[in-house]
């Protein structure tokens, strides 16, 4: 593991000339002593593996301020935003537009949706999210749309300590808190109702893999946003 890290760290230094290349893994490799075909070993996807390993090693970064930070007297929406932000604090900018080229290649895109759905689980998850239905897949899904509005802002973003990216990953999550109004309205419609005992039913059958994290109870829900500073489990 220990050697992992510091291919890792070797490769941070050649990813802005080379980007997350096979060039950039035979650099490190060579800068830790290692040959092609250990460092090979340690990331047989090569670049793949390699720029995974690094977004990983952003989220740790990114659970570990979220569970350490001082959230009690946060709304919820206001914790989510927290995490999405502390994402992009540990994150280098020239790296990260290295990395969104690279998983933009056909061959990488999976992996890259696959990486940006961990990171916005990671999120929910670290703050309690208990839903284990359709919720579950929604909610996970509308924050990875606000992340990764927000991340193409920040990378044009030159305000002064990035003033106009918070600003705009405010508005994004104002905006979603909007339509969870709505559909939180809609639930208690007779149409809504009648669809769910009939052919909505279904939807309550999916089940969410894993289970919540007990340190950080909460959902987001909109009328918890304006009062309260957390939020009931579901």
């Amino acid at each position: 593991m220990i050697e992992k890290e510091k291919m890792l760290e070797a490769a941070i230094a050649h990813v802005p000339f080379d980007g997350w290349s096979d060039a950039t893994l035979a650099a490190a490799a060579q800068d830790c002593d290692l040959t092609e075909a250990e460092a090979r070993a340690m990331f047989p996807r090569g670049a793949l593996d390699l720029a995974l390993a690094y977004h990983r090693k952003g989220d740790e970064d990114m659970v570990a301020r979220l569970t350490t930070a001082d959230l009690d007297n946060m709304r919820f929406r206001d914790k989510i935003a927290a995490g999405v932000r502390y994402r992009l604090e540990v994150a280098d900018k020239e790296l990260v537009r290295k990395g969104m080229a690279f998983f933009a290649l056909p061959q990488n895109a999976g992996d890259g949706a696959a990486a940006l759905w961990q990171t916005c689980g990671l999120i929910w998850e670290t703050l309690g999210d208990s839903s284990t239905d359709l919720n579950w897949y929604t909610k996970r899904a509308t924050l990875s749309a606000v992340y990764s509005s927000v991340v193409l802002f920040w990378l044009g973003d030159d305000s002064e300590g990035h003033a106009a990216t918070w600003a705009f990953l405010d508005r994004r999550i104002d905006d979603v808190m909007k339509i969870e109004k709505i559909k939180g309205q809609a639930r208690e419609t007779a149409l809504y109702k009648a669809f769910m005992s009939g052919p909505g039913k279904i939807l309550d059958t999916i089940k969410a893999p894993g289970g919540p994290n007990p340190n950080y109870p909460g959902r987001w829900e909109p009328e918890d946003t304006d009062n309260k500073a957390g939020g009931k489990n579901d």
